[in-house]
Parts: C-alpha cells; structure tokens; sequence
C-alpha cells in the first residue's frame, strides 16, 4: 500500500480538498440478507488534488485484491457498451493492420466483452483479468485469459516469454490502479518498439462540469484531465500521440501511446488543442477545482427536495441499476428506502442482494410491472437512452424517469 497522504504519481504531500463526499462503504460490496444485521465498513470519500503534479486522487483505505478479486461489474450486460467494444476493434484492425500475425493483450479484460471480436478476426488475444468470477465466464467465452493483477512483475514476465504486445489497451482501468507507476511503467515493459497503447477513462473536465460526483468511489483511484496523464506517460517514456472525446460514462478520453523513440506515429494536434481547452477551463491555475464542492452540495440538495416533494404527494419511487455511482449517490445524499422503494438490475449476480450503506434490495427488472412506480430513478444515467428505450413500457400507466445527474430532471 502506498503512503498515506502523499500523491501516488509524484509522492507529494496532499493537502488541497477536490470534494470530501464523507464516508461510504465500497460501492461493489453488495449484501446478502443474513449480512444486513452484521457491521459493513465505511471508508472515506475524501478527494484531493495534488498541487505539484495535478492529480486528482483518493488516498488507498482498501488492498486492490480486496476490492477486485471477487466482482460485480459484467461488461457484457449493457449493450450500448458491446456495440462501443465492437466499434473499436474494427476501427484499430483498420487504423493500425493488425491480424493473424499480431498480439492484443487487454488489462482489466473483464468478462471478455472487447477481446471477443479480435477473436472473431482471428487475431491473437490476452486477457489481464483479476477477478476470478468474470474471468471464468471470459474463458467460457474463447477468451484467453491471465487471473493476475498487472503490473512490472507481469510484463516483465510476458515480455520474456516473448509475448510483447502490438496492442495494449485498457478500458475505465487506469482510474482502477493504486500504483500508478508500476502499471504505466509495465505498459511500457510490455508493448513491442513499433506497438501502440490506448486507455480509456472518465475525463476530469467532464467530471467537474457535468457535477458527475457519483463517479467518485474507492474503486477509482484517481481521475485524470490529459496534462496530468501525459506527465505520468512521459515519467516512463511513452509518448501520447494522439487523443478522442468520447461520449462514454458521461464524457471520456481515449489517449493513444507510443515509445518516445517510435517515429511512426507524429503527434496529433487533437493533443494540442485539449491541453489548452484544459488550461482555459482552469485546471492549471487551480480555478476549477475550488468551486466544485459547492456544486456537489448544490447538486444533492436539488436531489432531497425533489424526492421529499414528491414522497409527500404519495408518489411511488424505484432505481433502476445497481451501479457503483449509484451508491456513492445514495450514501451520499442519504437516500434509502424511505425515499427508493427497491432498485432493479439485468444482472442476476446482484438480484437478490442488497445495496451497501442503504440496504435497498436489488430485484429483476420484471418486478416494475408488478409495482407500476410513478417514477424509475435511473442510477446508471450515462446508459439513459438504453435504459428508456427497454423500459418504455412505464409510459402505460403514466411512470416516468428521472436522471440525478448533471442535476434531477424528469424526462418525457
């Protein structure tokens, strides 16, 4: 575990507040019935940003293998986040000509819902997946997989047995790791001179902007604007050539890396041109970031008054989702079952459980027709559209949805 009250990055002191959300237990740790009565830990949610390199982080409360070897997240439950996995290797096939004859190694590979279609190429795959239950169900799959947490030790171990990569990627990762130097520099161990690296992760303007507040838990380490990634890339000798906006989880970046020796690749002038969007919007002279707690508690009252208000007509209120933002939403603002009945999920690895800090009990999302609720308080916001399209039925007995973020709205 890294030192405590240092940044994990550059290892200076942290002493600025981002947002301090108070304490809340760990956002995947879902409850069984005869745990309801036992004690649950809660740890804090105190974010701080580091005034020399500009990371924005929590401190480490809770081991990684803790959090990640036994999991709740499935990739393949949603499908809008299938069809973005698909997109994407079609387009690095394309982009970079990759086949028969390359090697993409995935970390934090999940339940194999990307590396399926480099499978279906017939490109060769590995998966980097700790968690043993979603691994297993990636292997089911025909997905070659690795059970280990990545990082150094690995790479090096690979890149010995010859199994450099041509492709390195990595999606809502690098967010995911307490060392950030021992993953960045494996990364560099573990890609071949000509390869590529791509990761994918919530980006800090949008974060900010947006008041996506619930995105913070013990599960994100840090969130990154792209003048603090490239700091950490370049610490280990990789160059970010080139970077996307992404419309995923409620505003993203896709970077793309090389070896600083790697002359293939010039560096686009998307790089450029985000770095000053980033510095106009304050990230470098420390604007930005003073104002943002305001509007988190701004953010949370908008969100009681709506929920008192309509509790008092006698409305009846259930979530949709049990994600991990979903949690910290809750805990957060104090939200249980006085204000949400139940909350429903696709995943039947949640169903039956319960959610940590609130206790609202999770069900299949067959139990809405039986309750036809006023409104579905969707907790998954940035999968909205999906969720709205597949549960339109609402609409016959005049139940409607709501969104909390980027501030409550009813919608049509």
């Amino acid at each position: 575990m890294l030192s405590q009250g240092r940044c994990r990055f550059c290892n200076e002191k942290l002493e600025s507040t981002l947002v301090d959300l108070g304490m809340s237990p760990l956002c995947e740790s879902y409850l069984e019935t005869d745990q309801l009565n036992t004690m649950e830990p809660f740890y804090p949610l105190h974010v701080y940003v580091c005034r020399s390199c500009l990371l924005v982080q929590l401190e480490e409360y809770v081991d990684p293998e803790h959090i990640f070897t036994e999991y709740a997240y499935f990739s393949s439950f949603s499908e809008a986040w299938l069809k973005h996995a698909e997109h994407y290797v079609a387009m690095m096939i394309n982009r970079f000509a990759l086949g028969s004859d390359s090697r993409i190694v995935e970390l934090a590979s999940n339940d194999g819902y990307l590396l399926q279609y480099f499978v279906q190429a017939g490109i060769p795959v590995v998966g980097i997946e700790p968690a043993k239950n979603i691994a297993k169900v990636a292997l089911d799959k025909g997905v070659d997989t690795l059970t280990e947490f990545f990082g150094k030790r690995l790479a090096a171990s690979l890149a010995a047995e010859g199994k450099k990569a041509d492709l390195v990627l990595g999606n809502n990762v690098l967010a995911q790791v307490p060392d950030i130097n021992d993953f960045v520099g494996g990364m560099k161990l573990l890609l071949k001179e000509t390869g590529v690296i791509t990761m994918e992760f919530p980006h800090l303007v949008c974060l900010m902007q947006e008041n996506q507040f619930d995105t913070i838990y013990h599960e994100h380490f840090s969130y990154f604007s792209l003048i603090t990634v490239e700091k950490i890339f370049a610490a280990h000798g990789l160059t970010i050539f080139d970077v996307e906006k992404l419309s995923t989880h409620g505003g993203s970046l896709r970077i793309f890396a090389k070896h600083d020796n790697n002359s293939a690749y010039p560096v686009s002038s998307s790089v450029t041109n985000l770095k000053a969007e980033e510095e106009s919007f304050g990230l470098v002279d420390f604007s930005a970031y003073l104002t943002f707690a305001e509007q988190v508690r701004e953010t949370k009252r908008k969100i009681l008054e709506f929920l008192i208000d309509e509790k008092r007509k006698g409305k009846i209120i259930v979530g949709y989702g049990a994600p991990g933002k979903g949690n910290t939403l809750l805990n957060y603002c104090g939200i249980r079952t006085d204000f949400i009945d139940y909350t429903v999920d696709r995943n039947p690895y949640k169903q039956g459980k319960f959610l940590p800090g609130t206790h609202i009990p999770i069900y299949s999302p067959d139990k809405i027709k039986e309750t036809r609720p006023d409104y579905l308080f969707i907790l998954p916001w940035n999968f909205k559209d999906e969720i709205m399209r597949q549960m339109s039925y609402i609409r016959e007995w005049g139940g409607r949805f709501v969104v909390p973020i980027p501030e409550v709205r009813v919608l049509p």
